[in-house]
């Protein structure tokens, strides 16, 4: 049983300062890699987040990693500029992830994936590229298309969840399925027939 430890303001700063936490990460990951002239675009519940912040800011949900894309060219030189913002650079169990300090959790870390290579070995289709991106704001992230792509490739709970948000406001609806390769539409048929799971 989890003891309540947590009311009224504290529990409220709590829950404020998980999320500038985020906030806080994505901001040094992107201006590390800007700084640096290092190519990479926000992936994930950010860029989830972004685009759908421009359709209806209720469905905007909160996240706790931050997730990009870079060249897998670019790694060491992700590594030393990320290292000088406080990062830490492991690679457990075939991902590669930047540890926000020492006491860092891998939950909460910022996660990579490499353009043009493929999560999985069974994956569909590769990773984006990122040649082709859009600023929001002053983060670079993928399409629309792309991001929407990478979720039904990973499909797992919380990549549903974001495309069923998506579907509930409009962002994704059967015109999309002509978009995309047989098994990725089939992914997408299931979400649009029953949106209520």
């Amino acid at each position: 049983m989890i003891e309540i430890r947590y009311t009224g303001d504290a529990l409220w700063n709590r829950i404020e300062r998980a999320l500038e936490k985020v906030k806080d990460r994505l901001n040094r990951v992107t201006s590390a890699l800007e700084n640096a002239g290092i190519p990479y675009a926000v992936i994930g519940g950010n860029a989830v987040q972004l685009w759908v912040a421009q359709v209806d800011e209720s469905v905007v949900r909160n996240t706790r990693d931050v997730d990009i894309i870079i060249n897998p060219e670019d790694l060491p030189r992700a590594i030393i500029a990320l290292e000088k913002v406080g990062f830490i650079y492991r690679h457990v169990k075939s991902i590669d992830m930047f540890l926000d300090g020492p006491d860092a959790k891998a939950r909460d870390a910022v996660h990579v994936l490499f353009a043009g290579v493929k999560v999985r070995a069974s994956d569909q289709e590769p990773v984006p590229d990122i040649e082709n991106i859009t600023m929001i704001q002053n983060i670079r992230t993928i399409p629309l298309e792309g991001l929407i792509r990478l979720k039904l490739i990973a499909f797992r709970l919380k990549d549903r969840v974001h495309l069923l948000d998506m579907i509930s406001i409009g962002m994704i609806d059967e015109t999309w399925l002509e978009k995309l390769p047989t098994e990725l539409a089939e992914r997408l048929k299931i979400l649009l027939d029953d949106p209520e799971g």
